[in-house]
């Protein structure tokens, strides 16, 4: 049951943040950034949850995290959408730059907080929640799950609506395979791009707090979200930019992650190979399944290709 809880909130973190990665990219940028919006969003729920009292009801505090997370993860993603829309910047340079930054800003600032708290006693990069955490967990068939696989299965079902049967959607697809129709059919491209940008930041903020709260009391931001962002990206390429097929790539995904994390409460698997080809494996899987499945993805015609009206 431990391997089946882990998965699914593996699951939930791959699909929050392969859909953020989606809509950016069926509106026609590339957002490699998504690890930088994930520690951003990370963030500012950790900081919520560390700073609420346990004693008030869940809801608010389930609904303060959240929004803060997706507050942080929207306006961190404005940096790709100001740097690669407005001024056409190289949207892979500016993605890496973007995860490089947040890691860093991250442990800073959270060092900065622990030694004003401690009286420069406790400089650390670790901020906790223990407390507050638990509104998070509720109790079904036996055992414990969390919100956040709740919160997934909604976005699972909005996304496929959103995408496929909105007149946004329609617009943001064909932002993202003709940009130049769209703008001649009165669809304003760069309106929608920003509007894509901002759903990858929407939903990699939620994805950064589900990664660090849904199985852990406290964070250690010294290494971000330990590339679970581009793991997200993998799934997103896997998945072809379909909901639906996201969304099973991300079980699959998340499964290998959950071998990585309870292995040793399996005798069999720890006495198998070392421990740290399991926490090698999700990575792994990823490089090979990209590998045999790269020449066969279709993705948006005109991703990471900044738009200019005078082409039309």
């Amino acid at each position: 049951m431990l391997l089946v809880q882990y998965t699914l909130i593996y699951a939930s973190v791959l699909i929050f943040v392969a859909f953020g990665g989606m809509f950016c990219e069926r509106s026609g940028t590339i957002n490699l950034g998504l690890e930088g919006v994930m520690v951003m969003g990370a963030l500012g729920g950790a900081f919520v949850l560390h700073a609420l009292s346990p004693n008030l009801p869940g809801f608010v505090i389930v609904f303060l995290t959240l929004l803060v997370s997706v507050i942080f993860g929207m306006l961190y993603s404005l940096l790709l959408a100001v740097a690669a829309i407005n001024f056409k910047a190289d949207q892979t340079l500016v993605g890496t730059a973007m995860n490089m930054l947040a890691t860093a800003a991250a442990v800073v600032i959270v060092k900065a907080y622990n030694n004003a708290q401690s009286a420069g006693q406790n400089p650390s990069a670790i901020i906790d929640y223990i407390q507050t955490r638990k509104v998070f967990l509720i109790k079904a068939f036996g055992s414990e799950f969390n919100i956040y696989m709740i919160l997934t299965i909604f976005l699972i079902i909005a996304a496929y609506i959103i995408l496929f049967k909105t007149r946004f959607g329609l617009r943001l697809m064909a932002c993202g395979e003709f940009p130049q129709a769209a703008d001649s059919a009165g669809i304003n491209v760069y309106k929608m791009r920003y509007a894509g940008v901002l759903l990858s930041g929407f939903c990699g903020g939620i994805g950064g707090v589900i990664y660090i709260t849904a199985a852990n009391s406290q964070w250690d931001f010294m290494y971000g979200v330990a590339g679970a962002g581009f793991l997200a990206l993998a799934v997103m390429i896997f998945g072809q930019w379909n909901p639906l097929r996201i969304a099973a790539s991300a079980v699959l995904f998340g499964a290998f992650r959950a071998v990585a994390d309870t292995y040793s409460a399996f005798d069999v698997l720890t006495h198998l190979v070392p421990g740290d080809m399991y926490k090698m494996l999700p990575y792994i899987i990823s490089l090979v399944v990209l590998a045999f499945t790269s020449k066969k993805s279709r993705a948006p015609k005109a991703e990471g290709i900044p738009y200019d009206k005078s082409t039309r």
